[in-house]
C-alpha cells in the first residue's frame, strides 16, 4: 500500500486525481461507514456523508482556508462525524440520536460551520437553477459570467439591452421565489 502525505492527498483532491480519490475511498471510507452504521445510519448515508466531506475539503482547499494539524485520515473522519451530527440533528424529530460523546467534543471553527451551510445553500440553488427554463439558465449564466449586456442581447437574440435587463430580472425573481418556497430553504432559515 502506498502511503501518501497530507500534502499529496490534499493536492490530489484539489486536482480531482482519480488515483488519490480511489486511495482515499479504499483506505478511509470503511471507518466512516462503520461509524455511521453504528449511529442510526446506513450505507447510503455513509456514501452521502463521505462524498459531502470530500466536497467540503475541496472547497476549503479552493478558498485557501484549510490548515490540517493532524493526519488527513483523522481530519476527514472528523469532518464526516461533524456532517453526520448535523444530519442527525435535522432528523432529530424522526429518529432518536445515538451519537457517542466524542462527537460533541470535536472542535470545529466557525468558518467550517459556515462552509457547510454554504454547501447546503449552493445545493439548494443548483437544484432550483436546474428547474429553470433553458433560456433563463443561459441568460443568468451569461450574466454571472459578467458578459456585457449588449453581447448577451446578441447571443440570446434579444432586441435590446433593456430587454435583457427585464428578462434577467424576471428569471432571477422566479429563481428566488422558487428557492424561498422550498422546504429545505425554510429549514435553513429557522
Amino acid at each position: 500500500m502506498i502511503n501518501y502525505s497530507n500534502e499529496e492527498l490534499l493536492n490530489g483532491i484539489l486536482r480531482n486525481d482519480n488515483v488519490i480519490l480511489q486511495h482515499i475511498y479504499k483506505n478511509y471510507y470503511y471507518k466512516v461507514n462503520l461509524y455511521i452504521n453504528k449511529n442510526s445510519g446506513n450505507d447510503d448515508d455513509a456514501n452521502d456523508i463521505f462524498q459531502e466531506a470530500i466536497i467540503v475539503v475541496y472547497r476549503k482547499l479552493k478558498s485557501n482556508d484549510l490548515a490540517i494539524n493532524c493526519a488527513f485520515e483523522t481530519y476527514l473522519y472528523s469532518v464526516c462525524k461533524f456532517l453526520w451530527l448535523k444530519q442527525l440533528n435535522k432528523q432529530k424529530s424522526e429518529k432518536e440520536m445515538m451519537v457517542d460523546s466524542t462527537m460533541m467534543e470535536t472542535e470545529f471553527d466557525h468558518d467550517f460551520s459556515e462552509l457547510v451551510e454554504k454547501n447546503d445553500r449552493f445545493k439548494l440553488y443548483q437544484k432550483h437553477f436546474q428547474l429553470l427554463g433553458s433560456d433563463c439558465q443561459k441568460l443568468l449564466q451569461l450574466f454571472f459570467d459578467k458578459v456585457p449586456l449588449k453581447q448577451i442581447a446578441q447571443i440570446m437574440g434579444f432586441a435590446s439591452e433593456k430587454y435583457v435587463k427585464k428578462r434577467k430580472y424576471r428569471c432571477k425573481e422566479y429563481l428566488v421565489t422558487s428557492i424561498k418556497q422550498d422546504v429545505g430553504f425554510k429549514k435553513m432559515s429557522q
